[in-house]
């Protein structure tokens, strides 16, 4: 009787422990799942990685440099002079990719975590800039000193990198108004970036639809060495009262020297 009792007991211990180990991989499971839809719904309405592919931000942003962009901008909170946004290609900006999309496995892994927000954005379709005009803004360049003029006051640009120390703010001249609903962007690497000037004879007239950005880049993620939030420099912009709201649309021309 006894030996009959004992090998009851130690089969319903068995039957426990693997009904235990059952009910812990069921909650690893669940875990793991509200993680990733936590994931998803930070990516979808809060903030978003993405991966920096070219020189154009420099020395703010360099090559390989993954960020973290708030979406909150512009739908909740409006854009400011001096922020950095990530758009939309507005039509033309950009070549076509040369690199096909991976495929198999990795591809699809890849594809899986860029959905649920754990890789950052490597696609060729999204730029980055700094925001230099916002709706209703005159930009022109440049004044005697080589800086930018918004609404006709002078801007200093720490952030700018420059080929030669002392040279202008920009290498092309212009003058340009900006059209309601949309904004003039300029890359920090300002003689190697395929801004707003890079497209003033383009349909767009250079300019980049409200509608187009994606967010405002708020944080330097990786490498981890050089982790800081952007700064937008409001210190650059002070003086400088956007005219938001202006309904006259002047589309951009070079003005020669």
């Amino acid at each position: 009787m006894t030996d009959t009792v004992e090998a009851g007991a130690a089969g319903r211990g068995g039957r426990s422990r693997g009904r235990g180990v059952l009910l812990f991989l069921r909650d690893i499971v669940v875990i793991f799942l509200i993680a990733l839809l936590i994931s998803f719904l930070v990516k979808t309405f809060l903030i978003r990685p993405f991966w920096i592919p070219s020189e154009s931000m420099n020395d703010t942003l360099q090559v390989d440099d993954r960020i973290i962009v708030s979406l909150l901008s512009p739908a909740v909170i409006p854009i400011d002079h001096g922020e950095v946004v990530v758009f939309e290609d507005p039509g033309g900006w950009l070549p076509e990719p040369e690199q096909e999309p991976e495929t198999g496995i990795a591809g699809a892994v890849d594809w899986f975590l860029t959905f649920v927000g754990l890789a950052p954005e490597d696609d060729h379709g999204y730029l980055i800039k700094r925001v230099i005009g916002l709706p209703g803004d005159t930009v022109e360049c440049c004044n005697d000193f080589g800086q930018l003029l918004v609404n006709g006051v002078p801007v200093d640009e720490p952030y700018l990198h420059l080929d030669q120390p002392g040279q202008p703010a920009s290498s092309m001249a212009f003058d340009v108004t900006v059209p309601e609903g949309h904004l003039w962007v300029m890359g920090d690497n300002r003689n190697h970036s395929g801004d707003s000037r890079a497209h003033m004879d383009a349909p767009g007239g250079g300019f980049v639809p409200m509608e187009s950005v994606v967010g405002r880049a708020i944080l330097l993620s990786w490498p981890v060495e050089r982790w800081t939030w952007l700064d937008s420099y409001e210190q650059s912009f002070v003086g400088v009262e956007s005219q938001a709201g202006a309904t006259e649309v002047v589309l951009p021309q070079a003005v020669a020297h």
